[in-house]
């Protein structure tokens, strides 16, 4: 990208797939082959094996600088992204920038200013389903996944108090007593503090999960390979959510309400 920023007119910015790493959005690993840029000026569009240039209209509230580079706005970047890449990359940048504090009114008026650009569909459908409490790539994949498939959506970040200790759960069926989560390489590498291995912090989670389990609660978790199969994971998901009903409750449902903290 720095190499390629000089060799391109004063008019360019950088946008999309560029962009989106700039603001620290995850976007697929194929795209990083191209710099991809937008021109507001006359002249078509370009396309290399190194580049991408787009033309389309910049406003000034468009622009902005990150990382020291000229891209588009988070707002423009994230409904850019959502437009072109997959929807689970879309709606983690939608969430990403709603938790952030970017109003969801901005994305919509990326959307609604520009009826008729390819791909609003897909971006409107990300946009109202983005929530500014998911907190991974791993949950915005989850939680779309389970819209495509129609499974009730749970609650986000569930904060409970068991046994004197306290915890947070990805996501929460709350009527059910089920709790979700998502496993990947990436979040247990976030869990890592100084001087723990991977390993550590999995036998952490395993106690942390013994402890929920004792009390009363259901665990369901899944990862990457769960949700590249829709099917496979919503037989997880069903499954689970069948078991954990049949063994609920109204005695055991108001004495798991009592370990929720706000």
């Amino acid at each position: 990208m720095a190499g390629t920023m000089p060799l391109l007119d004063t008019d360019a910015v950088l946008s999309h797939f560029s962009a989106a790493v700039l603001h620290g959005l995850a976007v697929p690993a194929s795209t990083l082959t191209r710099v991809w840029v937008t021109r507001s000026s006359a002249g078509g569009g370009k396309l290399s094996p190194q580049l991408h240039v787009l033309k389309a209209p910049l406003r000034p509230e468009d622009i902005t600088v990150a990382d020291g580079y000229v891209t588009t706005s988070l707002a423009r970047t994230v409904v850019d992204l959502a437009r072109h890449a997959p929807p689970e990359y879309g709606l983690a940048a939608a969430d990403l920038a709603l938790r952030r504090g970017l109003p969801r009114e901005s994305l919509e008026e990326q959307i609604d200013r520009w009826p008729r650009r390819p791909g609003n569909r897909r971006a409107r459908y990300v946009v109202e389903r983005a929530d500014g409490r998911s907190e991974s790539f791993g949950e915005s994949w989850s939680r779309l996944v389970m819209c495509q498939l129609g499974i009730p959506l749970p609650t986000l970040q569930v904060n409970l108090t068991v046994g004197g200790s306290n915890y947070r759960s990805d996501f929460g069926w709350l009527d059910l007593g089920l709790l979700g989560e998502f496993d990947g390489r990436i979040k247990y590498a976030e869990l890592l503090r100084p001087g723990q291995t991977a390993a550590d912090v999995v036998m952490e989670e395993k106690g942390r999960q013994e402890d929920l389990l004792s009390f009363g609660w259901h665990m369901v978790r899944w990862g990457s390979r769960e949700l590249s199969s829709p099917p496979t994971f919503g037989r997880r998901l069903e499954l689970a959510r069948k078991h954990a009903a049949e063994r609920m409750t109204p005695a055991k449902l108001e004495a798991l309400r009592r370990t929720l903290r706000a």
